[in-house]
């Protein structure tokens, strides 16, 4: 039955599972879906700012905690670009911030966190009104680097562990029954917790390490609060699925597959298994292009269905990177193409028509890795997520 996001949200929202996992393709709307239930949660004051991650003004009680890219907006570079030499992260000023770092002190928390998926020698310094933060090399002999500019994926990690550390805290507050007895109020009143993909760039050892470390965290909470998690990554979903026990038939969590359908409505497809038995990705992936080929209604986040697929066979075969499978005479452009186009975020990139020669690449590049790579020539019926 398809859906807007909107009642999918309303959908999550109204059930009484403790845990829900999403399993969805990137650029299917799960950053969209996860705004839509946070404002149903905690409909957002006029007075609010929009990269307040409570959603709410000062005097509100916290509803939601909420982990998604629009939370990597309160942070941003000042890259000092004429004397590159002092790049600062700088903190935009939000709940979110002065509960984690002003009012509970999660600092050394944050950068141990941090240095667990990043690189134990680099370390985080957050200013004394924790407004920026920077970032350098300890090298062992009370001497550091310069500050550096860390990479994107190193950036997300950082935030990750900010979030992390208030988690950790609300659900260690409301372990304590009594309420009265709590070392603080803020988080009497938090009832969801919402996690849309914290792991785009982490290797697979630490990717595995972080979601271990979320569902021990879960699986550790006393209280009444309720957790979704969406993802497009199959291994996190696979290991959430796995350590928070969700296979066995009768428990109250829930899994579940989201599509978009033609229409550009969607659809929460309840399944049963980890992703390798219940989604069969790859051949949901194949199907999904071939379809929209055959229809001739190919969008540019078919680009991005291509490059999972390359991904997965490539993980599948052996091959250390995916554009090793692109026709070799021209992988170089191909493989630019695919990369800009998949991973396009500027307004005035995020055209949803690709042009000819961009419908034709797609064409040809599942062509050529169908009649390449070994997969089976059987004429299958297309996915049709209203329909499962």
């Amino acid at each position: 039955m398809s859906k807007t996001l909107a009642e999918i949200a309303r959908q999550l929202k109204n059930t009484n599972k403790r845990v829900q996992l999403i399993y969805a393709f990137n650029g299917t709307g799960k950053t969209r879906l996860s705004r839509e239930f946070k404002q149903l949660v905690a409909p957002k004051n006029n007075g609010s700012e929009e990269g307040d991650d409570s959603g709410q003004d000062e005097s509100s009680p916290i509803k939601i905690l909420y982990y998604s890219a629009f939370t990597e907006d309160l942070f941003y570079w000042d890259n000092d670009l004429q004397g590159d030499v002092e790049p600062k992260l700088k903190i935009q000023p939000s709940r979110f911030i002065d509960l984690v770092l002003k009012e509970q002190g999660q600092d050394r928390n944050i950068i141990s966190a941090f240095q667990r998926y990043a690189d134990q020698k680099l370390t985080p310094h957050f200013n004394e009104s924790f407004t920026e933060v920077t970032f350098s090399l300890e090298r062992g002999d009370n001497q550091r680097s310069g500050n550096l500019k860390i990479s994107k994926g190193e950036e997300s990690n950082f935030i990750w562990s900010v979030f992390y550390a208030l988690l950790d805290l609300v659900i260690g507050a409301q372990n304590v029954a009594e309420p009265e007895l709590r070392e603080t109020r803020e988080f009497d009143r938090v009832e969801y917790v919402f996690i849309d993909d914290p792991v785009s760039s982490l290797d697979e050892n630490h990717l595995i390490e972080l979601a271990v470390e979320l569902a021990r965290l879960i699986k550790s909470c006393k209280s009444e609060l309720k957790f979704v998690i969406a993802t497009h990554n199959p291994l996190f979903y696979n290991v959430l699925h796995n350590e928070l026990d969700l296979k066995k038939n009768g428990k109250k969590e829930g899994c579940y597959f989201l599509g978009r359908l033609d229409d550009g409505t969607f659809a929460l497809t309840e399944k049963l298994g980890d992703s390798n038995r219940s989604f069969s990705y790859h051949l949901y992936l194949k199907q999904n292009l071939e379809q929209a080929i055959a229809e001739n209604r190919v969008e540019r986040y078919h680009f991005t269905l291509l490059r999972n697929l390359y991904e997965k066979t490539a993980g599948f075969l052996g091959y250390p990177r995916w554009a090793e499978l692109l026709p070799g005479n021209n992988q170089l452009y191909l493989n630019r193409i695919i990369q800009f186009t998949s991973h396009s975020t500027l307004s005035n990139e995020a055209v949803a028509e690709p042009t000819p020669q961009e419908k034709q690449t797609v064409k040809l590049l599942l062509a050529h890795l169908i009649e390449n790579y070994g997969y089976w020539n059987e004429a299958t019926t297309p996915f049709n997520a209203s329909r499962t």
